[in-house]
């Protein structure tokens, strides 16, 4: 039986896997952000329900006079963990380094032309043409101070794909309801309560101190949760769900999640370097990618890998985002017959092999889905070798270029399609679809989705929101696989509603 004392202040937290960095403007990643916002603090956030909070900015809207200008006024009294005063100089620098080369985070705010301070608590950003979504970009990206920074030579973003390291990804100084105490990557990291956080009469701040502690093994963390080693499991696996929730003084409780699982091909190159077909690449044909679609039996891994615990997915949206409809998620059928028919028609009846690169410490049982997958594609001719490595090692992958079939995991922190289309869609440049390892690059498509951020008229941005995904969906850009469904398990005594973006927010955490 696990036994807390009522009067237990500290949240031992454990997930399967680790921030990737603690630089705020480094890596777009779930968990990163998520061990992040206990430190660092975005000017909006989202509460469970998806509705925004106001959070350094008290309020925020377009200029009456100027729509391409957008004013937010900043929460007065704030001050970083090492005491300097949060102003608007912050504000500007931080947003100023998430549109640098190296940062990952530059997507967000492409359309931001400037970033201007009024006055200390008055920030004015402009952007290229009217920009009805720019307050949905900014939950994720945090505020550093200037002199900080600035006094510990990491006003750089570290360049996490070149294998850099900077003062700022180990260290933090933010205006968070957490300050770090320690940090060792893929080990543990420990924070103690700011009592001197802005909101601290705010938010319940139940917890003095959390201590995150990442567990790759899935009956190692089961273990660690059921000896009272942990008080909260954020990933409990899907084949332990009964024993934990029928354990003495445990809960678990599940939500729906905002991600899509899918499969990625680089339709893109001319001969790939994973297979054994030489002078051309197979998956630039697109009956290929369609007979991988139809051969994936997205419900054998319902209930099989993910026992129930999943909803398979006909397209790379969550039904949380503008843009997902019922008919696109439907359109995903298995089909073996006709997916050879396919195979046979493109030229490629005796199959071919390729290598299928997959993260074994991000999603819900990724390397089991990849597994599956194997034999699946195996049924139409294709011989899948598996690559399952530690998510820091397979994500440079995709974001260099250096895979030609992987798996990846998509949340919308948006609740809009354009998140999707900038990351994922849009030809690569230097500042938009880094994640877009698939090769495909249409120009005509590009101005479309460019214009998304711009469109004030809401029927046709949505008609031209369909008309992408419809591109999307018969270019087969992605091979969908399921929506990802959450189970957390803590203590009974533990107070933390499941978050959609499975980002838990400990300041609204209680100890019942």
């Amino acid at each position: 039986m696990l036994a807390l004392p009522a009067s237990a202040e500290t949240l031992r937290w454990a997930s399967a896997g680790d921030a990737l960095t603690l630089d705020p403007h480094s890596q777009n990643e779930g968990q990163t952000h998520t061990i992040r916002h206990q430190m660092y603090d975005a000017l909006i956030i989202r509460d469970v329900t998806g509705a925004f909070e106001p959070s350094l900015a008290t309020d925020w809207g377009p200029k009456a006079d100027d729509p391409n200008v957008w004013v937010f006024n900043l929460r007065q009294g704030v001050k970083f963990h090492n005491g300097n005063d949060f102003t608007a100089e912050d504000v500007v620098f931080s947003y100023n380094r998430a549109k640098t080369p190296t940062s990952d985070m530059k997507e967000l705010i492409n359309s931001v032309v400037e970033v201007r301070a009024v006055d200390d608590y008055t920030v004015e950003m402009v952007t290229d043409g009217p920009n009805p979504i720019l307050p949905a970009n900014l939950t994720d990206l945090f505020i550093m101070d200037k002199d900080w920074t600035e006094e510990n030579n990491t006003v750089k973003v570290q360049d996490f794909e070149g294998g850099e390291i900077t003062y700022a990804t180990t260290n933090v100084n933010g205006t968070g309801a957490y300050k770090l105490v320690s940090r060792e990557p893929d080990v543990k990291t420990v924070m103690v309560r700011n009592d001197d956080y802005w909101g601290r009469d705010q938010f319940p701040m139940a917890y003095s101190d959390i201590v995150h502690t990442p567990i790759q093994n899935a009956a190692t963390r089961v273990a660690a949760l059921l000896s009272g080693e942990i008080n909260f499991l954020q990933d409990v696996p899907v084949q332990d769900l009964e024993r934990v929730s029928s354990a003495d003084g445990l809960v678990v409780k599940t939500a729906p999640q905002n991600r899509v699982i899918f499969f990625g091909m680089n339709q893109g190159a001319d001969d790939l370097e994973a297979d054994n077909v030489d002078g051309k690449n197979p998956l630039a044909d697109v009956r290929v990618r369609r007979a991988m679609s139809m051969a994936i039996n997205r419900d054998a891994i319902k209930q099989v890998v993910m026992r129930g615990q999943s909803q398979p997915a006909g397209m790379i949206a969550p039904p949380f985002v503008n843009g997902w409809t019922a008919a696109m998620d439907g359109e995903s059928k298995t089909d073996l017959a006709a997916a050879k028919a396919l195979m046979a028609e493109a030229g490629y009846g005796d199959g071919f092999s390729i290598r299928l690169d997959c993260p074994n410490d991000r999603y819900i049982n990724d390397e089991g889905i990849c597994q599956a997958a194997v034999g699946m594609l195996g049924q139409i001719g294709i011989t899948v070798n598996l690559d399952a490595i530690p998510k820091a090692q397979h994500f440079p992958k995709i974001t260099e270029g250096k895979t030609d079939f992987y798996m990846l995991g998509w949340g919308v922190p948006t609740y809009d399609t354009e998140y999707i289309f900038n990351f994922l869609v849009h030809g690569r440049e230097d500042s938009i679809g880094t994640w877009n390892g698939t090769g495909f690059d249409n120009d005509e498509l590009d101005a479309k989705i460019k214009s998304l951020a711009s469109n004030t008229n809401l029927e046709q941005r949505n008609a031209d929101i369909a008309d992408i995904w419809r591109v999307v969906q018969d270019e087969q850009l992605y091979i969908p696989i399921h929506h990802q469904v959450l189970n957390w398990a803590m203590g009974d005594n533990v107070g933390i509603e499941v978050d959609p973006e499975n980002q838990p927010m400990i300041k609204h955490a209680t100890v019942n």
